[in-house]
């Protein structure tokens, strides 16, 4: 069978919030394009986390939560906030 995989090409993934991006490869799909350093235009997906942002990596205990869901389920279980 011919033409069953997606296309494997470079993408960049850019963590707007620790205002970083990398270009690796993927399979990801997006209408969107950034020029990257080389003068070349590539595909971009936006990413919340990565390893620059990520507590695990980063060593910084923060939560990210937009959705309030931390609250929702302190109140549910009757948690004191940490």
């Amino acid at each position: 069978m011919k033409n069953i995989h997606p296309e494997y090409r470079p993408v960049v993934f850019r963590d707007r919030g620790a205002g970083v991006a990398f270009l690796t490869r993927s399979t990801a799909v997006t209408s969107q394009t950034i020029e990257w350093e080389d003068g070349r235009a590539y595909p971009v997906v936006d990413v919340d986390v990565s390893s620059a942002s990520h507590p695990f990596y980063t060593g910084k205990n923060r939560a990210l939560d937009s959705t309030g869901a931390v609250e929702k389920f302190n109140r549910r279980y009757n948690r004191p906030r940490s």
